[in-house]
């Protein structure tokens, strides 16, 4: 995982991604235009994030009881 030394996981993120259940990638920011998809593991949604090659995929990961927290970037 990449991130700015500035930037350190904190607790909540550090607590979904140990108790992830699947993970997300969402690209967009206006409603309407904005597409989520589901990946069972980090390496699979990083995969998907690679094919649009500018590093503007969110990665989220979201644990069985619905926390989530984004990750990284891809």
């Amino acid at each position: 995982m990449k991130r700015a030394k500035s930037q350190a996981i904190n607790p909540h993120e550090t607590f979904c991604l140990a108790n992830a259940d699947h993970f997300t990638a969402a690209r967009g920011r206006i409603a309407g235009h904005r597409t989520v998809a589901k990946f069972p593991s980090l390496d699979a949604a990083k995969a998907y994030a690679s094919t649009f090659g500018d590093r503007r995929t969110m990665i989220y990961a979201v644990t069985a009881l619905g926390n989530s927290a984004h990750i990284t970037n891809a």
